[in-house]
C-alpha cells in the first residue's frame, strides 16, 4: 500500500513538473539569460527643471523657478514689505519710493503707488509699526544721500507724510547711496561709503556703520574701515550682522577681492590700508611697520573673499519654511557686476554655503545669464528673501523685480497644506490659498458653526 502511495505522489510530482516546465518555460528562459528590472515611477517628480518665466536668458537652478512680478521700475534699488504685504521699493535716480500691489494674487503687480517722491536719491527704507493690529501706527524710513528721515505711513493709501529727520549724514562723493536696516535687537544702522576709491578720509562719518534709536538718538559708530558696504543682514544662526564689501578698483582683474565681512562692534576692517583676509595695501599705504598692521587686533579679515569686482550688493539667509534643507541659512548674495575688469565678471545670483556653525563652505551660482558676452541684460541689487520659499530681487539695469519661487516636493492638496508651505491666502469666504500654477484651493468650513 505504501509503495502504491509512493508511485502515485511520484507520477503527480513529474506531471505537475512537466506542466509547470511548459508553461513558464519562457519566464524561465528569461531568468536564465536575464531580464531588465521594472522601474515603477515615483509618485511625483523627485527634481524639476528650472523654470525662466522672463525673456532674459536666465538659467535657474532645478526645482526652482523666476518671473516677472513687476516692470516699468526704472533704477530700482532696495526692497521693503509694508504691513499689508505690498513691495516697497526705492528708486534711487528717479527720487522716489514706490509701493507695488499684487490685489488679484497672481504674482504680478497691478498696481505701481508712488508712496514719495520729491527725494534727494533716496536708497535704503525700512518699515516700523507699533501698537496692535487694531491699532497700529507705521512709520516709513527713508535714508537719503544727506540724511535719513521717517514718515507716518498710512496703510490704507500707501502714503507717507509728516517727514521727521533723525540724523544729517555726509552727502556725495564716490558711494554716494545710504543703506538702513533695522537690528534684531531694535537699533536703526546705516552704512555710509567712503568718499573716493583710496583715500584718507577728512570726514571721520565716511567708511563705517553707524546706529541709532527708532528716532534718532544715541547715534553712535558701529564699525569702520569699511569702503563701501552698501547691504547688511543677520545671521538667524547667532544673531551676527554680515555685510557685502566692495574692494577698491585699479589694482588688476582680480585683486583686491571683493568681501563678505562679520561686523562686531568696535570693529575695524582694514580700509584705506589693508584689503581680504589682512593683506597690507602697500600700493596705497608706504609706511614701514614692525608688525603687519594688517592682522587682529587693528584690523579684521573678511570672512568670505569674493572674485574682485563682482559688485556685491545685498544679500539674504535663506529661512527654513518653504526652503530645501540643504540650503537653510546659506546665503544668497546679488553681484550687480563689474564696470572696469578687462572680463565681465558678476551680474548674477550665487549661493554661498555654510556650515551649521556659519563657518563658509563654498560658493556656487544661484541664478545666471545677465552677462552674456555682449552686454549687460540686467543688474541685481537687491534681495528679499521669504518664507514659503518666496525671493523678490531688484534690478535697476531692466527696472524690473523678479520673483524666484521654489518648487516644492511635497504634495499640496489641502488648504492647510497650501497655507503651511507659505502662499498667499485671498481673504474671501470661504478663504481661499493660490498656488504659483495659478490653482486655487479653498478652505473647508463646518456647515453646523458657519454663521
Amino acid at each position: 500500500m505504501k509503495k502504491f502511495n509512493l508511485v502515485v505522489f511520484g507520477s503527480l510530482f513529474v506531471a505537475f513538473a512537466i506542466w509547470g516546465t511548459i508553461n513558464y518555460l519562457p519566464q524561465l528562459v528569461d531568468l536564465i539569460k536575464g531580464i531588465e528590472p521594472i522601474i515603477t515611477p515615483p509618485a511625483q517628480d523627485i527634481s524639476r527643471p528650472g523654470v525662466n518665466d522672463t525673456d532674459l536668458p536666465l538659467e535657474v537652478p532645478d526645482d526652482f523657478a523666476i518671473s516677472i512680478f513687476a516692470t516699468g521700475v526704472p533704477g530700482a534699488r532696495v526692497l521693503a514689505f509694508d504691513p499689508t504685504g505690498r513691495l516697497l521699493v526705492s528708486q534711487t535716480s528717479a527720487g522716489k519710493v514706490v509701493a507695488l500691489a499684487d490685489e488679484n494674487v497672481d504674482f504680478k503687480a497691478e498696481k505701481n503707488i508712488t508712496v514719495i517722491q520729491g527725494l534727494r536719491q533716496p536708497h535704503g527704507i525700512a518699515m516700523d509699526c507699533e501698537g496692535n493690529a487694531a491699532v497700529q501706527k507705521c512709520y516709513l524710513y527713508v535714508a537719503e544721500t544727506h540724511q535719513v528721515s521717517r514718515f507716518e505711513y498710512d496703510q490704507a493709501t500707501a502714503q507717507a507724510s509728516s517727514p521727521q529727520k533723525l540724523v544729517e549724514l555726509p552727502s556725495g562723493g564716490g558711494h554716494f547711496t545710504r543703506t538702513i536696516a533695522f537690528g534684531p535687537e531694535g537699533r536703526l544702522y546705516v552704512s555710509i561709503g567712503s568718499s573716493c576709491n583710496v583715500c584718507n578720509e577728512t570726514d571721520e562719518r565716511r567708511a563705517k556703520i553707524f546706529s541709532m534709536n527708532k528716532d534718532g538718538s544715541d547715534f553712535r559708530e558701529h564699525a569702520r574701515g569699511l569702503r563701501n558696504s552698501v547691504f547688511f543682514t543677520w545671521s538667524y544662526v547667532d544673531g551676527r550682522m554680515w555685510a557685502t564689501e566692495m574692494g577698491r578698483d585699479n589694482l588688476g582683474d582680480d585683486v583686491p577681492p571683493d568681501e563678505i565681512n562679520i561686523i562686531e562692534e568696535g570693529g575695524n576692517y582694514g580700509w584705506p590700508t589693508c584689503y581680504g583676509k589682512n593683506i597690507h595695501d602697500i600700493n596705497f599705504d608706504k609706511n614701514t611697520y614692525i608688525r603687519n598692521p594688517c592682522m587682529d587686533p587693528f584690523e579684521k579679515g573678511s570672512a568670505v573673499d569674493l572674485q574682485a569686482h563682482s559688485a556685491p550688493l545685498g544679500l539674504g539667509f535663506v529661512p527654513e519654511e518653504g526652503w530645501p534643507e540643504n540650503y537653510w541659512y546659506d546665503l544668497i548674495v546679488a553681484y550687480h557686476g563689474s564696470w572696469n575688469r578687462s572680463v565681465p565678471t558678476g551680474y548674477k545670483l550665487v549661493r554661498v554655503k555654510l556650515d551649521a556653525e556659519g563657518h563658509y563652505e563654498g560658493i556656487e551660482d544661484f541664478i545666471t545669464g545677465w552677462e552674456t558676452g555682449g552686454g549687460a541684460l540686467g543688474r541685481p541689487v537687491d534681495i528679499l528673501l521669504q518664507p514659503g520659499g518666496i525671493m523678490y530681487v531688484s534690478d535697476d539695469k531692466a527696472g524690473v523685480i523678479y520673483r524666484v519661487t521654489y518648487n516644492q516636493r511635497i504634495e499640496i492638496t489641502t488648504f492647510e497644506d497650501c497655507v503651511a508651505a507659505g502662499y498667499p491666502v485671498m481673504e474671501s469666504h470661504p478663504r481661499q490659498c493660490r498656488l504659483p500654477s495659478g490653482i486655487t484651493l479653498t478652505e473647508e468650513i463646518d456647515k453646523e458653526r458657519a454663521p
